[in-house]
């Protein structure tokens, strides 16, 4: 790509290497597959139509009774030509492996290996516990699976896998012997497909040598960058512009790669030529492409070292010069779903109990709000 390249209407822009981001996790996509209650019978149905060549590790994350030895590693061996293994810790993933989650564990992916831990008192939700640590680790070469089960396990975890620009599945619940899972899964917006689990496997065989997924030669970026394409990026940027109001053409480019880029994995087109004529045919395309762009990415206490900063400026005092009746108003802008407003607060509050003070919550719209304080009592009310 040139050093200088303009793209949109706008001034030139920038483009160096520090706007392509390096490949996350291992080199190879690395597929979270959970489910709870009918998950054999769907994870039999997958596994039968899944070629052994892929080319991508499966993981598998079942909801298994903690008191029983787990017999699905010998359960699934005879629907696959690959290895299926049952995971001790510390375990390095290879392509063209099937792993199982032991009982009474708790797993994630971490440095490109498996690692157990014992499993917390409570609400076990393995499936989000392993989804998000595969977000974390693979980026976009993450792809999270959601199958038969009850209850909501994988809810928050395909939410962190798009968030990171990775695909998501869900079965559909005519499919699916419990349907309450996929359900919710899929009703959180983040679900790519909604197939039948021999559908998704035919879906993931045909993606898999994708070249935005997998570096087609070694030392290729592989799925963090997209082709030369700056005409092409025009066309969408402007059609993107005339359907949302919105110029993207300012954007972080290695944000713009990635979400055309997944869009691109979605349709199975293959260049960026192939993906701006199918927008101009396909206007509906826009507002999915939309959506991704501008995907909500929040949690409680995102950004660790921030909420530090902010605990140490409380603790320190506010304007030394604010009278004591004196309302302190907080701005927190682009707040998504309110996680990190949220968390602010909860952190706020501790103190404000302990000074007396009350607290007020005002929605100024869906991404940005504001929290009041004043003395003397609490009282949280919405606007």
């Amino acid at each position: 790509m040139a050093d200088e390249e303009t793209i949109g209407s706008g001034p030139a822009q920038l483009v160096t290497d520090a706007d392509v981001s390096p490949p996350r996790g291992n080199p190879f996509p690395v597929v979270g597959i959970g489910a709870s209650a009918g998950g054999l019978e769907a994870f039999v149905e997958l596994l039968s139509n899944l070629p052994a060549d892929t080319g991508m590790a499966f993981v598998l994350v079942q909801h298994l009774d903690p008191s029983h030895e787990s017999l699905l590693p010998e359960l699934l061996a005879p629907h696959t030509r690959m290895p299926v293994i049952t995971v001790e810790n510390d375990l390095e993933i290879d392509p063209d492996h099937v792993y199982v989650i032991p009982p009474n564990k708790s797993m994630e992916l971490t440095d490109g290996v498996l690692r157990l831990a014992a499993r917390e008192p409570g609400l076990h939700l393995p499936i989000d516990i392993f989804f998000r640590s595969l977000a974390r680790v693979q980026g976009s070469r993450a792809i999270g699976v959601v199958l038969s089960g009850n209850a909501s396990d994988g809810s928050f975890g395909v939410r962190a896998i798009k968030a990171e620009c990775g695909m998501t599945f869900a079965q559909s619940e005519t499919s699916a012997r419990f349907g309450g899972m996929p359900r919710n899964a899929t009703s959180t917006g983040a679900i790519d497909y909604v197939l039948a689990p021999a559908e998704i496997a035919r879906e993931l065989a045909g993606i898999a040598d994708h070249p935005y997924l997998v570096p087609q030669r070694p030392g290729d970026a592989g799925s963090e960058t997209l082709p030369d394409g700056v005409g092409e990026l025009r066309r969408i940027f402007a059609l993107l512009f005339g359907a949302t109001k919105v110029d993207f053409s300012r954007y972080k480019p290695t944000t713009i790669r990635r979400r055309i880029g997944r869009r691109m994995i979605v349709l199975r087109l293959d260049t960026l030529a192939e993906y701006a004529m199918y927008v101009e045919e396909n206007p509906s395309e826009l507002h999915e492409l939309y959506r991704d762009l501008l995907i909500s990415v929040t949690s409680f206490f995102r950004d660790p070292e921030s909420f530090a900063a902010i605990k140490k400026l409380l603790a320190g005092g506010l304007d030394p010069n604010r009278k004591e009746d004196e309302a302190v108003r907080i701005w927190i802008p682009g707040c998504a779903t309110g996680e990190e407003v949220y968390s602010f607060a909860s952190a706020r509050l501790r103190r404000s109990k302990r000074d007396g003070f009350r607290c007020r919550y005002s929605c100024l719209e869906p991404t940005s709000a504001i929290w009041r304080w004043s003395a003397p009592v609490m009282d949280r009310t919405p606007r």
